[in-house]
């Protein structure tokens, strides 16, 4: 393709004709002539087979939250027998919205050289890196061919997440072991339960020696299974019940409802109004698939929220359920979900008030649903990390885990 240059000197070339026709100067006509020769030249030179590029490009991590750091490194070796003219690098990010360029010096066959900048992540989503595209052009820069040297990637910007206390521990049927309470089992299980008689087929290590000794008999230590808690987070992502930047904040609180609680030891669910809906999981990989739905939720039209209330009154749900709502959802929305408190041992309704998201709006507290669930009140000048600590302040347990 013809560049910014050579089009330029295609121009000046028309000029140099129309003013030797106009002046009868030859001169002028010959000056033009030359100069689209050459242009003609330089298109022929980068229609020759370009170099042969063997080119990686790794992100360090692949998958980040918003507003910490992501590296591309990319590593190019001259894979031919000649060595390569100076080319470029072009790598687009976000459908081309942005780009990083690079220029690289000529290489030796099997020579390699690298290069690396870092990415935005200010704002979440699934964004696509590339493809790597090398530009080859003549030595006046008149015409340039480009290359594929890379396929696309893709870099997962997951939402932020404040640290915050995890939800108090419930009770409720639990799915290992299909009760509502701990249960006693011979093979798993940390805290002691009880002692019993040996039976054929225990396992030997259990044997309690001390009681054996004592009672002349074989007498095997019983654990309790550990009961584990589960957390439910609604999200609701209707067009109609957010506006403007309402939304980024009831998805990076969910966000980090759901760490906080894994984080904690406890079964993580997500289910959004549109029908979403993640079901009970604590195994790291289930709780990135709950971020990546997070990362790419958007504002939806379809209103599935009486479904969704309905599939929660089921058999099955249990422990805590955490509603993320904004001002601009009705009253009857939050009162619907208030009617689960039958179902789910605690309730709490997280509520952003239009000043959390719209600093010209004061903030309004009189419109406080009349819920005997667990409110907290998000607005303009309590953020939600500090409402819902101050919630929840003193009610955290140990044994967190790592998530990263």
């Amino acid at each position: 393709m013809i560049t910014g240059r050579g089009w330029t000197l295609l121009i000046g070339a028309a000029v140099l004709w129309v003013a030797g026709r106009a002046l009868g100067a030859v001169d002028l006509y010959v000056l033009g002539t030359g100069a689209a020769a050459l242009v003609g030249l330089a298109i022929l030179l980068a229609r020759l087979p370009g170099p042969r590029l063997d080119v990686r490009r790794e992100l360090h991590p692949p998958r980040v939250y918003a507003g910490t750091e992501s590296r591309v490194e990319l590593i190019v070796r001259n894979a031919g027998s000649r060595r390569t003219p100076v080319f470029g690098l072009r790598d687009p990010f976000d459908g081309g919205r942005r780009q990083a360029k690079f220029l690289v010096s000529p290489l030796s066959p099997a020579e390699s050289a690298r290069a690396a900048y870092r990415l935005p992540t200010e704002r979440r989503g699934i964004f696509t890196l590339g493809p790597l595209e090398a530009s080859v052009s003549d030595p006046f820069g008149l015409a340039s061919r480009t290359l594929r040297v890379a396929p696309a990637s893709e870099l997962t910007v997951y939402p932020r997440v404040d640290s915050i206390a995890p939800l108090p521990h419930t009770r409720g049927d639990d799915p290992l072991s299909g009760a509502d309470h701990p249960t006693g089992v011979a093979l798993s299980g940390e805290d002691f339960y009880a002692l019993r008689a040996y039976e054929v087929g225990d396992d030997l290590r259990r044997v309690h020696w001390p009681s054996t000794a004592r009672l002349d008999e074989l007498m095997i230590r019983q654990n309790e299974m550990p009961w584990q808690a589960r957390v439910t987070v609604l999200l609701d992502v209707r067009r109609h019940a957010h506006s403007g930047e309402s939304l980024e904040l009831a998805v990076s609180a969910a966000a980090s409802v759901v760490a906080a609680c894994w984080q904690r030891g406890s079964l993580v669910r997500l289910v959004t109004t549109d029908g979403v809906d993640s079901g009970y999981g604590s195994q790291h990989a289930h709780v990135e698939a709950i971020m990546e739905t997070l990362a790419s939720v958007g504002l939806t039209r379809d209103d599935r929220l009486s479904a969704v209330l309905g599939s929660l009154t089921r058999p099955g749900n249990a422990g805590g359920l955490v509603a993320l709502f904004t001002a601009e959802a009705p009253d009857s929305d939050v009162q619907n979900i208030a009617r689960l408190q039958f179902r789910f041992a605690s309730l709490t309704v997280v509520l952003f008030d239009r000043s959390a998201y719209d600093p010209n709006a004061p903030a309004d507290r009189k419109r406080a649903p009349a819920v005997s669930a667990g409110l907290v009140r998000v607005d303009g000048g309590q953020p939600f990390a500090t409402a819902w600590n101050q919630a929840f302040s003193g009610r955290t347990t140990a044994g967190a885990r790592s998530f990263g």
